[in-house]
């Protein structure tokens, strides 16, 4: 069932336009600014000495950290068509693919292969997926399951191109701009990466009870419609923030993540995505059991208890987002059609590169 249908089925109907509305004008996001910032910092003091140096300058350090945020700013704007792209790249409902009899393990790599099941099924069970209403849809994403995996192993991919034309450009004559720019490349999809990375971290972010519990409620979890913004920010705000240099101090150098026992292969980096997602949504549920028992209220003698369980899901993502980083730049292949067109410079009566 769609978000929005959810919601006709759980809110009073006197509240219902407001909820609706407000999802429409305010989506949630994952981690604020802080939080994001964190799990680009502890990524990148992850990287094991023998990384690119570049990346571990000051000023590229604070560009990185900077960039972790980058996604969530593009909803400063109302345009319907970054309203679409971006917005489904952030989260996914999990619990949602049973009714389309989808398992998470299987799930294709392609995520427009992915968008096509979901419209087949939705095809031929019109019962069991009705339209949502158009006025609070203007974006056309009520009807997505959400695309935070792909996002992962596509910016997993554009940094490996990053560092594959980098590195053709050092060891192949380019120029100094070449190579500047080239290592600006690098760093944008890094800090941009880290984003998507840091969502998934969120529970609230794999699961349709993203924003307070929905449909059947046995254990009386919180439906307060400000839960996700608490998670994100509000507790954190609260208890003063999170021990960044704590959390440093248990980081592992950075590796090839392992994927059934092995190191992923490239091909392989949706797999570690969705398996990583997979673990976080087992949180989903006491993530809300500690909000009912008080641990998160970041008041009184238990309020603080569950800042730990918050910070240890920052780490997570740290920890993840290194290990990507490292093995992008480990298995870049060669650029050999740059190789080529470098090597097309050296030739006598070629035009000499621009100046710098």
């Amino acid at each position: 069932m769609n978000r929005a249908l959810r919601f006709v089925k759980n809110c009073q109907f006197a509240a219902l336009a407001w909820c609706l509305l407000s999802m429409a004008a305010t989506p949630a996001g994952a981690w604020d600014y802080e939080g994001h910032r964190v799990v680009n910092q502890l990524a990148l003091a992850s990287l094991p000495a023998n990384f690119p140096a570049f990346v571990k300058t000051p000023a590229a350090a604070e560009r990185v950290a900077f960039l972790s945020g980058e996604p969530d700013r593009w909803r400063n704007v109302q345009d319907l068509p970054l309203k679409h792209s971006n917005g489904p790249d952030h989260y996914i409902d999990l619990e949602e693919l049973e009714a389309y009899g989808l398992k998470p393990e299987l799930l294709p790599v392609f995520r427009y292969d992915f968008e096509e099941q979901l419209a087949i099924v939705r095809s031929q069970h019109p019962e069991k997926f009705p339209p949502p209403d158009p006025a609070f849809d203007t974006d056309h994403t009520r009807q997505l399951v959400g695309l935070l995996p792909w996002t992962i192993a596509e910016h997993y991919s554009k940094l490996k191109s990053c560092f594959s034309y980098l590195r053709t450009f050092e060891e192949g004559g380019g120029t100094e701009n070449e190579i500047a720019n080239a290592q600006a490349d690098v760093i944008y999809v890094m800090g941009v990466m880290g984003h998507y990375v840091g969502d998934a971290s969120q529970p609230l972010h794999t699961t349709l009870h993203f924003n307070g519990w929905v449909g059947n409620n046995p254990n009386h979890y919180t439906t307060n419609r400000s839960f996700h913004g608490w998670i994100d920010g509000g507790f954190f705000r609260k208890i003063g923030g999170a021990n960044l240099k704590v959390l440093q101090g248990n980081l592992r150098p950075a590796q090839i993540p392992a994927l059934n026992g092995h190191p992923a292969k490239p091909e392989e980096m949706f797999q570690v995505a969705i398996a990583f997602i997979l673990e976080q949504n087992k949180l989903v549920e006491p993530l809300y059991q500690m909000e009912k028992d008080g641990k998160l209220s970041g008041e009184g003698e238990t309020g603080h208890e569950g800042a730990a369980f918050l910070e240890g899901q920052l780490l997570k993502s740290g920890q993840l987002l290194g290990d990507i980083w490292y093995s992008a730049w480990q298995q870049a292949p060669p650029d050999t059609y740059l190789s080529r067109q470098l090597a097309q410079r050296h030739l006598p009566n070629h035009p000499a590169p621009e100046p710098k």
